[in-house]
């Protein structure tokens, strides 16, 4: 279920606590804060000007929600998008406004052209096959919607080599060529003195001059922070909107947008020398006391955050205070020591936090053997989500009653 925030009409109204807006049958909630994303956003447009300052929205923004996302980062000014497939470029147009530019960074595939028009978006071309048959759908209907042209320097994944993209200046020269957007991906961003940053940057400022007249980005949410030589006319910050540290070499500029909260459902008190989960791997050293949560692996929280006699996995906040977890997370459930919270602080229907009050998205990555990116992009369906803040009222009362998520 997805539940609006709304913001209060005035100081003298409040929203409703969130507690109030959670189900009774709730066993997770995801919340999101739609004005820290924007504050992240207006961070990052910031960082990189005079570039203009694009939203990646792709994998349902990252795991919160491509709709109110979309929605309430284009509100924010925003006019550039991008996601990864056809279909969740049709989920981002319903949420954009007509003049926003959506590109579909997978590129282009035969008999796909009819559904880049009737979604009013973009190909990101990373091939010269790709290309043809783009030009052949635009000559086909005479459609002028654009594209990018994905160039590739070093990722060895998508995109043209140099050679093929040295091919087609020609066409740059020529005029009426139909390409909005020249771009490259960095391989090692985050990584402030790799060597292949500066390759990268020269193999693309080279090429990137050749397109005359043509807007060229190569600066991903960490590529922003390599300073302006890496800025180009657009940057395309992903992750950093979403509250994952860009900077991993220094301290978190971007805010947290996402908290976790799953149910209590079971108190149980267990002796010393007993065991708790899977595998018996975790042996309680004293007469302990176990909060059982409604959430686990298959919500997205990994099985790897385990603990076992010999190694402490991850925290989970419970009555403001921070608590380990004990033995091995299950698909549905998670066994906590709450040993030391006050005996009276923990009840059943209680909510635990997994994400928030001080636990961010990248120390989950840590535990979870991972990156931010996976963490969020790997949330469960079966939070209930609610958004705060943004323009969430009006956009997403409609969709309350009919999205499970």
């Amino acid at each position: 279920m997805t539940v609006p925030h709304p913001k209060p009409a005035d100081e003298a109204s409040a929203p409703a606590p969130e507690a109030d807006l959670v189900p009774p049958s709730a066993t997770g909630v995801l919340t999101v804060d739609l004005d820290a994303l924007v504050a992240n956003w207006r961070r990052l447009e910031k960082t990189a000007v005079p570039a203009e300052c694009a939203g990646v929205i792709k994998a349902d923004a990252y795991g919160c929600g491509t709709a109110p996302v979309a929605g309430a980062l284009a509100a924010a000014g925003c006019k550039t998008f991008f996601v990864a497939t056809l279909s969740e470029a049709r989920a981002a147009r319903a949420a954009l406004p007509d003049t926003a530019a959506l590109y579909v960074l997978n590129g282009f595939f035969q008999n796909t052209g009819d559904d880049y028009a009737k979604y009013n978006c973009r190909p990101v071309i990373g091939d010269l096959h790709e290309l043809a048959e783009w030009d052949i759908f635009c000559r086909r209907t005479s459609w002028t919607g654009g594209a990018a042209i994905h160039i590739d320097t070093g990722m060895n994944r998508l995109g043209l080599t140099i050679d093929a993209a040295q091919s087609i200046i020609p066409r740059i020269h020529a005029g009426d060529h139909g390409i909005t957007l020249v771009m490259s991906h960095l391989v090692s961003a985050e990584q402030l003195n790799a060597p292949v940053n500066a390759r990268q940057l020269g193999s693309f400022r080279a090429i990137a001059s050749e397109f005359a007249g043509v807007p060229a980005s190569l600066a991903n949410s960490s590529g922003i922070f390599l300073g302006a030589p890496f800025q180009f006319d657009l940057v395309r910050p992903g992750a950093a909107l979403y509250g994952v540290n860009p900077t991993p070499e220094a301290d978190n500029p971007m805010q947290p947008i996402a908290e976790i909260k799953a149910r209590i459902v079971q108190l149980r008190d267990i002796e010393r020398g007993d065991t708790v989960g899977y595998g018996s791997t975790w042996t309680a050293r004293r007469a302990t006391r176990i909060a059982i949560i409604s959430a686990g692996y298959a919500d997205g929280y990994f099985r790897a955050a385990s603990s076992n006699d010999g190694t402490r996995g991850a925290d989970v906040v419970i009555a403001g205070k921070r608590c380990p977890i004990a033995g091995r997370i299950s698909m549905d459930l998670i066994a906590v020591d709450i040993t030391d919270l006050p005996p009276k602080s923990v009840k059943r229907g209680q909510m635990a936090t997994l994400l928030g009050d001080g636990i961010t998205v990248d120390e989950l990555a840590h535990h979870f053997g991972t990156i931010g990116y996976e963490v969020l992009t790997s949330l469960g369906k079966r939070y209930t989500r609610i958004y705060k803040g943004g323009p969430v009222a009006a956009e997403l009362a409609p969709t309350a009653s009919a999205q499970q998520a």
